[in-house]
């Protein structure tokens, strides 16, 4: 699994001094981070920090998140380069409205070298089980070949030949694609797919999109230690 950060927002502290009189933290406290408190300052044109407990970002936060004002967390975001993960964790992933995808497209990719990404149970187990699902794809990748050479000597173009094909590929094949949230969107994933009631890939995932969002925004995720 590849899950890389390829873009983060960034904080522009001298701008955002001179527009609103904020007091920029010139030592320690990430850029995403600090505009979710420029942003709640905003609110409340709380820029003196007169409250010893929210002077800092990381009390700050954490009021933020008690009170449930989310919405602040919205400015900032990440973006994440993904690969060597299946259809069906993009299935999955998909399902979260607030994340916006570019996703490698079947219809003009070859997928007759298509990788497929085993299922973690399956993995684990080796043996029977491993066999078995080798098994199965064996033969998906000759099936996808001998349908696009079929169609496309029949007249169809390459892409029509392969929008048809890729009907004999399983869930398991590998994808790509990138994949946008801001802060709040991705607290909303991690809350739901780090859970081991989620998808086994998904949870592997959820957990290393986590340990960069940890190191990229560790206030606005600072209620995640436990995970």
């Amino acid at each position: 699994m590849i899950v890389r950060l390829i873009a983060s927002t960034a904080f522009e502290s001298s701008a955002a001094t001179t527009a609103t009189g904020y007091k920029h933290h010139t030592y320690g406290v990430k850029e995403a981070d600090e505009l979710a408190e420029l942003a709640g300052r905003v609110c409340y044109q709380s820029f003196t920090r007169p409250n010893p407990d929210t002077a800092e970002n990381a009390g700050y936060l954490a009021n933020i998140l008690k009170q449930q004002h989310e919405s602040v967390l919205e400015h900032a975001s990440a973006t994440f380069y993904v690969a060597e993960v299946s259809r069906s964790l993009l299935a999955e992933i998909t399902r979260h409205r607030h994340l916006s995808f570019s996703v490698m497209s079947q219809r003009f990719v070859d997928e007759g070298s298509a990788t497929f990404i085993t299922p973690p149970a399956i993995f684990k187990e080796q043996s029977e089980p491993i066999q078995l699902y080798l098994a199965a794809t064996a033969g998906v990748r000759d099936f996808y070949d001998s349908i696009v050479k079929y169609l496309m000597k029949a007249g169809y173009t390459r892409k029509q030949a392969r929008e048809a094909a890729r009907s004999v590929l399983p869930n398991a094949v590998e994808t790509k694609f990138v994949v946008t949230g801001n802060m709040r969107a991705w607290r909303d994933v991690l809350k739901k797919r780090i859970s081991t009631a989620a998808d086994a890939e998904m949870q592997l995932f959820a957990r290393e999109i986590f340990k960069i969002l940890k190191e990229i925004a560790p206030n606005t995720f600072q209620d995640f230690d436990a995970i």
